[in-house]
This record gives C-alpha cells, structure tokens and sequence, in this order.
C-alpha cells in the first residue's frame, strides 16, 4: 500500500484540527472515544451522497462518519449531555426564570427527529417537549404520518423556556448550539423536520424565509432537513388552514423516506 504523502497528513491534520476547534467554540466540551480507526489515504476517494429526489435540493456536503458507538452507549451519553443541559448557566435570564430544563423526548437511531424552537409553559413544567396544545397537534401528525411518538426523536432549539415565550435571541441559540449538535451526533436520525421558521433558521444558519426553506431539502451534519410550520401555527386562533400544506409537506418527506402514505381524513 503507497505511504499517504507528508502533505496529505498535513491537509488531513489541519482539518481535524479546525474542526475540534469549531467545536470548542459552539461549547462542546468533550467528545467520546471510539475504536482506533486504520486510515489509508487513496489518491482519489469519491465519497457518493444519499439520492434522494427533490426539487431544487442542493447537493449535501460532505460528512464526518457517526461514531461508532452502540445504541447503548449513544443512550447513556445523551443521559450524560442532559444532566450537562440542566446545570448549564450560559443565560442569565432564562436559567433564573425556568422551572426545569427541556432536553428531548425519544430514543436514539430513529429515522426522524422533529425540531423546535423552544419550550412554552406545559414543557416548562413537565420537563418533555411539545406536551402543550402544539404538542398535541404534533402528536396527530406524528400518528398520521404512520409513526408512534415514542418512534421519533423531538427537541427544540433551546433547552430552556424563554420568558413569556418569546422567540429565542441569537445569543441564547448559539448558546445551546453545542449541545444540539452533539445531540444529534448521538442520535443519528435519517431525516430532520425542522418545525417553524425560527427553528429552521437557526438549525440552518441561514436568513432564509420559512416560505424560501420549504419544498427542497436541506443538509445540517450530511442529514437531509425538510422545513415546514410549526404545530403552534396551526392552532385554531392562528392558521389552521395551513394543516393542508403540512400534510402536503409531510406526505413528500414519507415519499423521500421510502415510507407508505397513510390515507388522511
């Protein structure tokens, strides 16, 4: 087998290095040990993406390999960063006005995980995410869609209750950004379904409208995004008459999955 050139290592180490370092800075502070990997570095490696057919969807970049870890393992290291969630102090307001810390609902290796935007008064209380009225409403999507709650992943942007429910401030998201991320590191769903703009925006990183995100899909750590409105949206006092497009929305992510579509009354 030919050596990997000296420039190669030095490309290779670079890399890995900016990436710890991109960690660090969203506030991940540790990272799990997995089996000694033998790396070889070929002259060329095309690395194929996963095919999947959807309008206007760019092609999703490159990602590291999860790691290999059990689904055990994965689980008591989410029991690990959740325990990290509640001690976390990062903002001031909200860590002083919650009641309890809001870190997820649902196993790891699902193959869909549901995004939020952040915890209201019910989720505040109980400690789950998306027990209120919106999470009620998500529940019927989720039973439309063929699925049980207990088979896909929810969380939300961030971890605490904003005062009064407002939307989230860029500092606070960024804030919980590292958690987020190792957490879908750990769950490692097939698909996300990002829920609401704000949800969208910030998963994302982009300044997109949720009108812009929707119908394509996106690409956050090699996983496709699929952007549609928030359960809260739908409520009767808001927009119900935007259940249609959800459905809609939800109908073409399940085509995208391999998954049959329900019949919906």
């Amino acid at each position: 087998m030919t050596e990997p050139r000296s420039d190669d290592v030095a490309s290779l180490r670079r890399q890995v290095l900016g990436h710890v370092q991109s960690l660090r800075d969203a506030g991940v502070e540790w990272l799990s040990v997995g089996a000694p990997l033998t790396i070889s570095l070929p002259q060329q490696t095309t690395v194929a993406q996963p095919a999947i057919a959807a309008p206007a969807a760019a092609a999703p970049p490159s990602a590291a390999a999860p790691p290999a870890e059990s689904l055990d393992a994965r689980r008591q290291a989410l029991g690990v960063l959740a325990d990290e969630v509640k001690a976390c102090t990062k903002c001031a307001e909200l860590c002083s006005t919650r009641t309890q810390t809001v870190f997820a609902d649902g196993p790891p290796g699902v193959e869909l995980c549901f995004i939020g935007e952040a915890p209201g008064a019910d989720e505040d209380a109980q400690g789950l995410p998306f027990v209120g009225a919106a999470g009620q409403l998500l529940n019927k999507i989720i039973v439309a869609c063929g699925f049980k709650r207990e088979e896909v992943y929810i969380c939300n942007i961030l971890k605490c209750r904003p005062p009064g429910n407002r939307t989230p401030l860029p500092n606070e998201a960024a804030n919980c950004r590292g958690f987020l991320e190792r957490q879908i590191e750990l769950v490692q769903p097939k698909f996300i379904c990002a829920l609401g703009g704000c949800a969208a925006t910030n998963l994302l990183q982009t300044n997109s409208s949720l009108g812009k995100l929707r119908g394509k899909f996106h690409y956050w750590m090699g996983i496709p995004v699929m952007v549609t409105y928030h359960p809260a949206y739908l409520l009767p006092h808001r927009s119900p008459e935007k259940k249609k497009d959800v459905w809609e929305d939800m109908q073409w992510l399940l085509k995208q999955m391999g998954r049959p579509i329900p019949l919906h009354t």
